[in-house]
């Protein structure tokens, strides 16, 4: 699961980037300013960074810096509305690998974010299959015995992180860890309704009840022998 933190004040720019990226099933947490940035950044693994320049606090040139000092060494694109050469340079003699000016489309950041993360982001499959399970995280599609599954990309998170660690089972509180953002409401009952939402849709499309095990005690696990086929 691909992980981005997004750090911007501006709720008009923030949510709709956040709801966007979501749909591409990309986990995205928000911080508002440039010291909770800095905070989410040193404690949360992230797989990408997008920086606003015009923070509050910290912005974005001095915490880019700060970051690559510290060692952090993941795709980081810097966002703003300074557009002049001088602008740009800074930014990307600041460590950023990237440079986007607003105004922006929703598409093209979209398209900034996978070429960055295809550059720079760790090489992981990107079909994984066991049984008659098959997820593609880059086609974004989930099927069981050829049957297409409609899931939310909180389900469709969910599915593919059990898929990638097979055997494994995983609390809801680690669960809600790694795959929530940091302001996720409803605790580890939001845990409980997506896996219940999860086995329905898959139980509709033909697949064993207990597909998805709950150990309990313990938590989740998907409940296969079978090794994962990643392609």
């Amino acid at each position: 699961m691909v992980r981005i933190l997004l750090v911007e004040d501006d709720e008009r720019i923030a949510l709709p980037l956040q709801e966007d990226l979501a749909h591409q099933h990309y986990l995205v947490d928000i911080a508002r300013d440039g010291i909770e940035g800095w905070h989410y950044a040193v404690t949360v693994d992230y797989d990408l960074l997008l920086l606003d320049v015009m923070l509050p606090g910290l912005d974005g040139i001095t915490l880019c810096k700060r970051l690559r000092c510290r060692g952090y060494e993941g795709p980081i694109l810097l966002v703003t509305a300074l557009d002049r050469t001088a602008d740009r340079v800074q930014g990307l003699d600041s460590g950023a690998d990237d440079y986007l000016v607003k105004p922006f489309s929703l598409e093209e950041m979209g398209a900034r974010v996978r070429a960055l993360l295809r550059r720079n982001g760790p090489t992981r499959a990107g079909v994984l299959r066991v049984g008659e399970l098959c997820l593609d995280s880059t086609a974004l599609v989930a099927t069981y015995a050829h049957r297409s599954l409609t899931l939310t990309p909180r389900e469709f998170r969910l599915l593919e992180h059990l898929l990638r660690h097979p055997g494994y089972t995983f609390s809801r509180e680690a669960l809600l860890e790694r795959l929530w953002d940091v302001n996720q409401a409803g605790g580890e009952d939001v845990i409980k309704t997506n896996v219940l939402r999860l086995r329905r849709k898959l139980q509709e499309a033909g697949a064993p009840a207990d597909l998805i095990k709950t150990v309990h005690g313990f938590g989740y696990r998907l409940a296969t022998t079978e090794p994962v086929d990643a392609i």
